[in-house]
């Protein structure tokens, strides 16, 4: 995206509050007008007071009050709209960066796995942060000084040749100098803070992982070696930002230099064409003003491109992120599920995360709503594969999933997910309270509720010994919690859900065998009339399931229950006798 882009995108967000919008930029353009006016009204009273024209005493008093008068005008005008400007500029960019916060951080959340991997959630955090505070900054400034300052640069130079042409192509020369120096200075330090930029993003990243492991770091000792790490990002960042500060310095000398060349120029060729009477010495002065107030725009025109410059990247990155596309999203017409019985069928479905390697290849199977389904196989055969095909956090390349004899594409995704449960082998939870993370099963659940689903999940007593029962935090990633205790509230979570299909992705793998067998019969009665599936690699949590899928490199290389496959004397049987003879 370039410069030009940016700034339109930038402004493109303000369209939810247009009305407000154009009405500071009217006032802006205003504040631009009595800018340029007040030193034509200066020059003309200096030109009736030196009786250039040669007026009586009375009528040049009488001129000079007029003009007085229509310059009191135009500053109380100028009063006006920029109490306006002051009272809602600020109050419109902060609404506008809260808005578009929220923006990114929905849009984000709604992208897709393979996004996520392969993007530090510090770096996102940072585009987020610095992109949101870099549009605050350019939407004031838009309404303070860009505006104002672009209507005044348009505005004078027509009327500057209008009053006299040969000081007109002083100030021109002026804007052409700031032009070229900004354009060249700009081509030479692009590609340079693209790379400071990124140092930026790699130090986010870096603070962000050691930040997350505490643990990690302080049980291997690499606070130093982290530390070091960091700050050799620092001075590569340095080494790369110094030289873009440098030439950005010589073009704010360079520009200083014009203005005070131009001002010079403006004196003495005004002094020569008023000697040869070809400008009145009130000219000369409007001129002045004009010149002065040109500089004083074009520095802040300068300004403007500077922070733009070095915020450009930043913006970049975070529309960046807001243009990349969700890979799974509602059809048009897309229904709401409602509640599902749990019918669900694999027809010929196959999905490759990167169109070269299939993670799943031509599934087929069917399963009655109330049964149970184990998929079981060695690491990467394409279980939770599978299992994210029917939750849709992908869709297939080919084939379809039916719930009820409905494609699930059908669906609206939160329709969808609403009817399915899910306990993951890696319980995820918030750094919030204990019952606020049983709550996402069900928000509007009661506290009563609420706590009958930990009792199921033989989670109400570790629950009930924290310092403050269920209102206890359970700090970042659950930090303060066992990894059988944060298991246990993934199984309350899922109870208080309530679907009509279940997965569970070795929902019991953290737990000691005796807490195992509680909250296995827990599940059981969770499963009751529920479409289950069971990803599991311990095969005797799958004895009695209904179907077991045996997959291998994304194919059901096998299917049947427990005693069939083991008669079979295939590869589940194998995985049996491994797993049995390791036990003994």
């Amino acid at each position: 995206m370039n410069f030009v882009h940016i700034y339109a995108r930038v402004l493109a967000l303000l369209k939810p509050e247009r009305p407000l919008a154009i009405v500071l930029a009217l006032a802006n353009i205003g504040l631009a007008g009595v800018g340029f006016i007040e030193p034509i009204l200066f020059g003309r009273i200096i030109d009736v007071l030196s009786n250039t024209a040669g007026l009586s005493s009375d009528e040049s008093w009488a001129q000079t009050i007029e003009l007085l008068l229509v310059w009191c005008g135009a500053g109380i005008a100028g009063i006006l709209a920029g109490i306006l400007v002051a009272l809602h500029a600020d109050r419109l960019a902060h609404r506008r960066r809260l808005a578009a916060m929220a923006l990114y951080f929905e849009h984000v959340l709604s992208l897709p796995a393979a996004f996520h991997s392969g993007t530090h959630s510090g770096t996102l955090l940072k585009i987020m942060l610095n992109g949101a505070d870099n549009l605050f900054g350019l939407w004031l400034a838009f309404f303070r000084e860009h505006l104002s300052t672009f209507v005044a640069v348009l505005a004078l130079l027509p009327l500057s040749l209008y009053l006299n042409w040969r000081l007109g192509l002083l100030l021109i020369g002026l804007i052409v100098v700031f032009a070229l120096v900004s354009a060249i200075v700009v081509a030479k330090t692009e590609k340079a803070q693209g790379r400071v930029e990124a140092y930026h993003s790699e130090l986010a990243a870096r603070a962000g992982d050691a930040l997350g492991n505490v643990v990690l770091v302080q049980s291997f000792v690499r606070l130093a070696l982290e530390a070091r790490d960091l700050a050799a990002v620092m001075e590569r960042l340095l080494k790369a930002q110094f030289p873009v500060l440098n030439l950005w310095a010589l073009m704010t000398v360079l520009s200083r230099m014009a203005s005070t060349i131009t001002i010079i120029a403006i004196f003495m060729l005004g002094s020569w064409l008023h000697l040869h009477g070809q400008t009145s010495v009130g000219e000369i002065v409007s001129f002045m003003g004009f010149a002065t107030m040109l500089i004083g725009r074009l520095e802040a025109a300068m300004g403007f491109i500077s922070r733009m410059f070095f915020q450009m990247h930043s913006l970049g990155e975070f529309f960046q992120v807001l243009d990349t596309e969700a890979a799974v999203r509602d059809r048009p017409g897309a229904r709401v599920a409602g509640h599902l019985r749990g019918d669900v069928a694999f027809q010929h479905v196959t999905l490759s995360y990167d169109d070269k390697r299939p993670a799943v290849t031509d599934l087929t199977f069917e399963v009655a709503a109330g049964k149970t389904v184990a998929l079981v196989g060695p690491t990467g055969s394409g279980k939770t594969s599978s299992m994210a095909l029917l939750s849709r956090l992908w869709d297939p390349q080919s084939g379809r999933i039916l719930i009820d004899g409905t494609d699930i594409r059908d669906f609206t995704l939160e329709s969808l997910r609403s009817n399915i449960g899910v306990v993951f082998q890696d319980s995820a939870v918030f750094h919030r309270s204990i019952a606020d993370n049983i709550r996402i099963g069900r928000p509007e659940a009661s506290d009563a509720e609420v706590e009958q689903a930990a009792r199921l999940a033989e989670a109400h007593d570790f629950i009930t010994r924290q310092s403050q029962g269920y209102n206890t935090l359970v700090g970042e990633r659950g930090v303060n919690l066992s990894g059988g205790e944060r298991q246990r509230l993934a199984i309350a979570r899922a109870l208080l859900k309530n679907p009509p299909v279940l997965i569970l992705d070795e929902a019991t793998s953290a737990l000691d065998a005796a807490t195992e067998a509680r909250i296995q019969k827990a599940l059981d009665a969770l499963m009751q009339n529920r479409t289950t599936f069971i990803i599991a690699h311990r095969l005797a949590t799958v004895r009695q399931a209904d179907l077991i899928l045996v997959l291998q490199n994304g194919r059901a290389v096998e299917r049947g229950t427990f005693d069939e496959l083991v008669q079979q004397g295939g590869l589940f049987a194998d995985l049996v006798r491994t797993q049995f003879q390791g036990a003994h």
